[in-house]
């Protein structure tokens, strides 16, 4: 069953931190500042980082004496109220082994975004997992989750008719020095030519669900997502951190995730990933962040810019998906068992100070 926060010393809900990546640190670090929160373990996969402190880990100054394992019944054994499930992989038998010992789950693990949309025998299992443990698991975090459900529904909240409601996800990645994912990955300063359809469609599946949620929200059911990709070139050559962008080689690109209902698009996520203004794409390019466009009987176009340089992303950028989901911890502790999603839970506010 869900444990009252009460059981908890000073009423806070006792919480463990699974994996400790660059989001996963910063959870743990929000999870030790969090007023309403207390650390009840750390799990970490990696060798190096057993037995060491938690505030190692997160770079919180204050030791908590509580060292990170990788053993599941450490983390079990005092049945903690929440695990903040955050691996690189999703482990479903993992995830089934925490609900049915009684602990709820929030996660950034995508999969759980849209029931419906999941395979059935997964979802079978996570839910008989959920009944027998008493427990609910959300999954939540940047995009998808805040930008692709949170925000559009609040938008379409003032709409009676709804044309189309498009978000639009800008990243420049001129100052990212990663030049195998840049280039060997996503093909930047290569020749243009058909987009990849095994990324389309982990895109589709990535961003999908999530539309299709914010559609069931808003009565639209979606017949089908479909998912396209195009690329620009570059009118000319020039530099970024990772390397030569040469001129006539793809500096740009953008996949398109539609969600269609009755024979229309109703929902529409871009996802706008180019090499700085350098590009010289003829593309329409935003600076990193987010703008969103809600076309209906209350109009609406919303820019949401990440306000600080590019060189210190790495900083501030792993914030948007971390808190979030520390956020979420007591919302789900207090739901009813089974899949959560924002639909089924209050809206998400922080708890400051």
């Amino acid at each position: 069953m869900h444990p009252s926060p009460l059981s908890a010393p000073a009423g806070q809900l006792r919480v463990a931190q699974w994996s400790t990546g660059t989001i996963g640190a910063r959870a743990l670090r929000a999870i030790i500042d969090h007023p309403e929160l207390a650390l009840a373990g750390v799990y970490s996969h990696s060798p190096a980082k057993q037995g060491r402190d938690a505030a190692e880990l997160c770079g919180s100054p204050a030791p908590t004496d509580i060292r990170a394992t990788g053993d599941i019944g450490e983390i079990l054994r005092d049945t903690p109220d929440c695990v903040l499930y955050m691996p690189q992989t999703c482990d479903i038998d993992d995830v089934c082994r925490i609900l049915a010992a009684g602990v709820n789950i929030v996660t950034t693990a995508g999969v759980f975004h849209h029931p419906g949309s999941m395979d059935p025998d997964i979802r079978a299992q996570v839910e008989a997992a959920c009944a027998a443990g008493g427990t609910s698991i959300h999954s939540t975090g940047s995009s998808p989750g805040f930008i692709t459900e949170a925000v559009p529904l609040v938008l379409a909240s003032i709409q009676r008719h709804l044309d189309v409601l498009t978000i639009q996800e800008y990243a420049d990645l001129s100052q990212r020095n990663s030049p195998a994912i840049l280039f060997d990955v996503m093909g930047f300063g290569g020749a243009p030519g058909d987009f990849a359809q095994v990324r389309l469609n982990h895109l589709r599946n990535s961003f999908g669900p999530s539309l299709r949620l914010l559609a069931d929200g808003l009565g639209l059911a979606l017949d089908e997502v479909t998912a396209t990709g195009e690329v620009a070139t570059a009118a000319r050559t020039f530099d970024i951190a990772a390397g030569t962008i040469g001129r006539g080689t793809v500096a740009a690109q953008r996949i398109t995730i539609s969600g269609i209902h009755k024979g229309r698009t109703v929902l529409r996520f871009q996802a706008i990933w180019h090499c700085g203004a350098q590009a010289e794409t003829g593309w329409e390019i935003r600076p990193t962040g987010w703008h969103l466009s809600v076309q209906g009987d209350a109009p609406l176009e919303i820019d949401m810019v990440f306000p600080f340089p590019l060189d210190r992303m790495a900083e501030h950028s792993p914030a948007y998906t971390a808190n979030r989901a520390v956020n979420a911890v007591r919302y789900v502790c207090a739901a009813t068992p089974g899949i959560r999603t924002v639909l089924d839970l209050p809206p998400i506010t922080a708890t400051l100070g």
